[in-house]
Protein backbone atom coordinates (compact mmCIF):
# COMPACT_ATOMS: atom_id res chain seq x y z
CA UNK A 1 0.00 0.00 0.00
CA UNK A 2 3.20 2.55 0.90
CA UNK A 3 4.91 1.71 -2.89
CA UNK A 4 0.92 2.56 -4.31
CA UNK A 5 0.51 5.52 -2.23
CA UNK A 6 4.20 6.96 -3.21
CA UNK A 7 3.87 5.72 -6.53
CA UNK A 8 0.84 7.93 -7.33
CA UNK A 9 3.02 10.55 -5.17
CA UNK A 10 5.43 10.45 -7.54
CA UNK A 11 3.20 10.91 -10.90
CA UNK A 12 1.64 13.78 -9.14
CA UNK A 13 4.85 15.75 -8.56
CA UNK A 14 5.85 14.38 -11.95
CA UNK A 15 3.34 16.34 -13.64
CA UNK A 16 3.49 19.45 -11.75
CA UNK A 17 7.17 20.08 -12.89
CA UNK A 18 6.63 19.79 -16.52
CA UNK A 19 7.52 23.12 -18.25
CA UNK A 20 4.47 25.02 -18.96
CA UNK A 21 3.87 26.05 -23.27
CA UNK A 22 4.92 29.44 -24.18
CA UNK A 23 2.07 31.31 -24.51
CA UNK A 24 2.08 33.08 -28.42
CA UNK A 25 0.74 35.85 -29.19
CA UNK A 26 0.11 37.44 -32.64
CA UNK A 27 -1.34 40.83 -33.58
CA UNK A 28 -2.82 40.75 -37.50
CA UNK A 29 -4.12 44.25 -38.62
CA UNK A 30 -4.38 43.12 -42.65
CA UNK A 31 -7.72 44.34 -42.75
CA UNK A 32 -6.68 47.87 -41.03
CA UNK A 33 -3.98 48.71 -43.45
CA UNK A 34 -4.76 51.07 -46.72
CA UNK A 35 -5.19 49.92 -49.85
CA UNK A 36 -2.13 52.00 -50.68
CA UNK A 37 -0.19 50.47 -47.62
CA UNK A 38 3.04 47.98 -49.12
CA UNK A 39 2.28 44.22 -49.19
CA UNK A 40 4.27 41.66 -47.32
CA UNK A 41 3.31 42.37 -44.04
CA UNK A 42 0.51 40.76 -41.17
CA UNK A 43 1.26 43.76 -38.98
CA UNK A 44 2.00 47.16 -38.96
CA UNK A 45 2.08 50.51 -36.57
CA UNK A 46 2.92 53.11 -38.46
CA UNK A 47 4.29 54.23 -41.88
CA UNK A 48 7.06 56.42 -42.23
CA UNK A 49 6.70 58.28 -45.83
CA UNK A 50 10.18 59.61 -46.66
CA UNK A 51 9.04 61.54 -49.50
CA UNK A 52 7.32 64.04 -47.44
CA UNK A 53 8.65 63.22 -43.71
CA UNK A 54 5.51 62.25 -42.39
CA UNK A 55 4.29 58.84 -41.10
CA UNK A 56 0.73 57.24 -40.83
CA UNK A 57 -0.60 55.75 -38.04
CA UNK A 58 -2.31 52.78 -39.61
CA UNK A 59 -4.96 51.33 -36.35
CA UNK A 60 -5.60 55.26 -36.01
CA UNK A 61 -6.23 56.06 -39.66
CA UNK A 62 -4.07 59.50 -38.96
CA UNK A 63 -1.30 60.94 -40.53
CA UNK A 64 1.60 62.28 -38.41
CA UNK A 65 3.58 65.23 -39.94
CA UNK A 66 5.27 68.51 -38.31
CA UNK A 67 3.28 71.51 -38.59
CA UNK A 68 5.84 74.58 -37.46
CA UNK A 69 7.37 72.30 -35.51
CA UNK A 70 5.02 70.95 -33.64
CA UNK A 71 3.40 66.87 -34.54
CA UNK A 72 0.18 67.27 -36.20
CA UNK A 73 -2.26 64.53 -36.24
CA UNK A 74 -5.04 64.26 -38.97
CA UNK A 75 -6.73 61.89 -41.03
CA UNK A 76 -5.75 64.21 -44.27
CA UNK A 77 -2.29 65.38 -45.17
CA UNK A 78 -1.73 68.97 -45.11
CA UNK A 79 -2.51 71.06 -48.69
CA UNK A 80 1.23 71.46 -49.31
CA UNK A 81 1.29 67.31 -50.04
CA UNK A 82 -2.06 67.69 -51.69
CA UNK A 83 -0.15 66.36 -55.36
CA UNK A 84 1.58 63.50 -53.45
CA UNK A 85 0.78 59.80 -54.72
CA UNK A 86 0.10 57.58 -51.81
CA UNK A 87 0.11 54.57 -54.08
CA UNK A 88 3.93 55.19 -55.49
CA UNK A 89 5.62 56.60 -52.63
CA UNK A 90 7.80 54.40 -51.13
CA UNK A 91 6.57 53.25 -47.51
CA UNK A 92 8.61 52.54 -44.65
CA UNK A 93 6.89 49.87 -42.31
CA UNK A 94 7.98 51.28 -38.03
CA UNK A 95 6.29 48.91 -35.82
CA UNK A 96 7.12 50.90 -32.55
CA UNK A 97 5.41 53.57 -30.60
CA UNK A 98 5.14 57.23 -31.55
CA UNK A 99 8.55 56.72 -33.69
CA UNK A 100 7.52 60.44 -35.16
CA UNK A 101 10.02 61.00 -31.57
CA UNK A 102 12.78 59.43 -33.51
CA UNK A 103 12.00 62.01 -36.34
CA UNK A 104 15.50 63.05 -36.72
CA UNK A 105 17.18 59.12 -37.32
CA UNK A 106 14.14 57.99 -39.89
CA UNK A 107 14.86 61.05 -41.96
CA UNK A 108 18.64 60.22 -42.26
CA UNK A 109 18.40 56.37 -41.92
CA UNK A 110 15.58 56.24 -44.69
CA UNK A 111 16.31 59.26 -46.89
CA UNK A 112 17.66 56.67 -49.71
CA UNK A 113 13.92 55.38 -50.31
CA UNK A 114 13.00 59.24 -50.96
CA UNK A 115 11.79 59.41 -54.96
CA UNK A 116 11.80 55.67 -55.03
CA UNK A 117 9.02 53.64 -57.11
CA UNK A 118 8.09 50.14 -57.93
CA UNK A 119 6.71 49.44 -54.09
CA UNK A 120 3.83 46.58 -54.04
CA UNK A 121 0.40 47.89 -52.60
CA UNK A 122 -2.07 45.95 -51.40
CA UNK A 123 -4.25 47.73 -53.96
CA UNK A 124 -2.39 45.72 -56.65
CA UNK A 125 -2.02 42.27 -55.23
CA UNK A 126 -2.77 39.16 -55.86
CA UNK A 127 -2.76 37.58 -52.08
CA UNK A 128 -5.45 36.25 -50.77
CA UNK A 129 -4.91 37.67 -47.64
CA UNK A 130 -5.44 41.46 -48.61
CA UNK A 131 -8.36 40.48 -49.98
CA UNK A 132 -10.03 41.37 -46.68
CA UNK A 133 -9.27 44.93 -47.13
CA UNK A 134 -12.16 47.18 -47.97
CA UNK A 135 -11.80 48.23 -51.54
CA UNK A 136 -9.68 45.70 -52.94
CA UNK A 137 -10.75 44.76 -55.87
CA UNK A 138 -11.26 41.07 -55.10
CA UNK A 139 -13.16 41.78 -52.11
CA UNK A 140 -16.12 39.98 -52.38
CA UNK A 141 -18.19 41.60 -50.11
CA UNK A 142 -17.50 45.48 -51.57
CA UNK A 143 -17.69 47.31 -48.67
CA UNK A 144 -21.66 46.16 -47.85
CA UNK A 145 -22.74 46.59 -44.48
CA UNK A 146 -24.37 43.05 -44.84
CA UNK A 147 -20.86 41.34 -45.20
CA UNK A 148 -21.04 37.50 -45.06
CA UNK A 149 -25.10 37.05 -45.69
CA UNK A 150 -26.62 35.67 -49.21
CA UNK A 151 -28.77 37.71 -51.43
CA UNK A 152 -32.33 37.68 -50.03
CA UNK A 153 -35.04 34.67 -51.82
CA UNK A 154 -37.83 34.92 -54.33
CA UNK A 155 -39.74 33.54 -51.47
CA UNK A 156 -39.74 30.29 -53.16
CA UNK A 157 -37.48 28.08 -50.98
CA UNK A 158 -38.08 24.89 -49.34
CA UNK A 159 -38.81 26.81 -45.99
CA UNK A 160 -36.70 24.87 -43.13
CA UNK A 161 -35.03 22.31 -45.04
CA UNK A 162 -37.39 19.04 -43.73
CA UNK A 163 -38.94 18.47 -47.44
CA UNK A 164 -39.90 20.53 -50.35
CA UNK A 165 -43.33 21.08 -48.74
CA UNK A 166 -45.72 18.88 -50.64
CA UNK A 167 -47.28 15.48 -49.03
CA UNK A 168 -48.58 14.57 -45.26
CA UNK A 169 -47.43 17.05 -42.53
Amino acid sequence: MKKLVFLALLSISGFMALPSAAQVSLNVNIGSQPLWGPTGYDHVDYYYLPDIESYYDVPRRQFVYLNNGAWVFNSNLPVRYRNYDLYNGYKVVINSPKPYLHFKDHKVKYAKYKSNRGQAVILRSDDPRYYVVKGHPKNKFKGNSKAGYAKPGNGNGNGNGKGNGKGKH
